[in-house]
């Protein structure tokens, strides 16, 4: 395999550092961000002269830019960007804080966007690359108590149509769509808020103790999810969509059935709406 320039974002833990790790096994260069020094060295001496290092908030725009552009010049031409910064918000809709719901798309949606859109210019002008995003499962299905979390996954997903304006310049796009792993996600990387309205307890507490009590002994496993995701790097007609882990093909399929039998329920009703006659998309 000829070796190739990857940057992920979010590498000091879960699935971030496995994607790493994979890539650096495939005897590939990756260059990491990460929040503090500490994390930076850690990744730095995983594989010396071939895992960099780079400070980096996504959420500030500017910054990933330059952080993108100094990788251009320096390790060399990003063959792969994955955004892959982000973390879970639990929470029912109406106990989370607007403040945090809009901090959760700060981070998983617009860190996304700053990744992407500043590694797009690079790659076009070369008519070559591949840029992934980390979605989730909760970007295709939803569950109670994360709609912050599934709101901003979902956002992402549409975001990633960006596929179809790329691909007449040879870039493929793959949104990444994984189930449970056994990494932080669920547990010391999780921000819970508060339970406030007892209302809501019968339904949540339960949903909310069992993602605790599954933390760390997730099926998914995350040096094989970075494994998946070095295969499709070889492949020449990569996905649009990588549903990770059976979990997660199981919730997606049954919640995209949910949307087909009420689609074909209503039908009939749908179609009421048209005039007479018109242009159709």
């Amino acid at each position: 395999m000829q070796e190739q320039k990857w940057l992920i974002t979010g590498v000091s833990t879960g699935l971030g550092r496995a994607f790493a790790q994979a890539a650096l096994a495939a005897g590939h260069t990756v260059v990491g961000t990460v929040r503090s020094e500490k994390d930076l060295r850690a990744f730095e001496e995983l594989e010396p002269g071939h895992a960099h290092g780079r400070i980096l908030d996504v959420t500030d725009g500017d910054a990933v830019s330059n952080v993108i552009t100094e990788v251009e010049q320096s390790v060399g031409a990003l063959d792969v960007v994955i955004a892959n910064a982000g973390y879970g918000l639990e929470g029912t809709f109406e106990e989370t804080p607007l403040a945090e719901v809009r901090r959760q798309f700060e981070v998983n949606v617009l860190g996304a966007v700053a990744t992407l859109q500043a590694a797009l210019p690079h790659m076009r002008r070369r008519r070559r690359g591949h840029l992934m995003a980390v979605t989730s499962m909760g970007g295709l299905m939803a569950v109670p108590g994360m709609s912050a979390y599934c709101g901003s996954k979902f956002a992402l997903e549409g975001i990633l149509a960006l596929g179809k304006e790329v691909a007449q310049f040879g870039i493929h796009v793959t949104a990444i769509e994984p189930g449970s792993f056994r990494t932080d996600w669920a547990g010391r990387s999780m921000t819970r808020t508060a339970q406030s309205i007892d209302d809501y307890d019968e339904l949540f507490t339960p949903i909310r103790e069992a993602r605790q009590k599954a933390s760390g002994n997730q099926r998914g496993n995350p040096a094989k999810a970075g494994e998946a995701i070095v295969h499709i790097t070889t492949v020449d007609q990569p996905p649009a969509h990588l549903v990770l882990g059976s979990d997660a093909l199981r919730l997606v399929t049954a919640a995209r059935t949910a949307v087909d039998e009420d689609i074909r329920t209503w039908e009939t009703l749908s179609r009421t709406t048209d005039f007479a006659e018109g242009a159709q998309l």
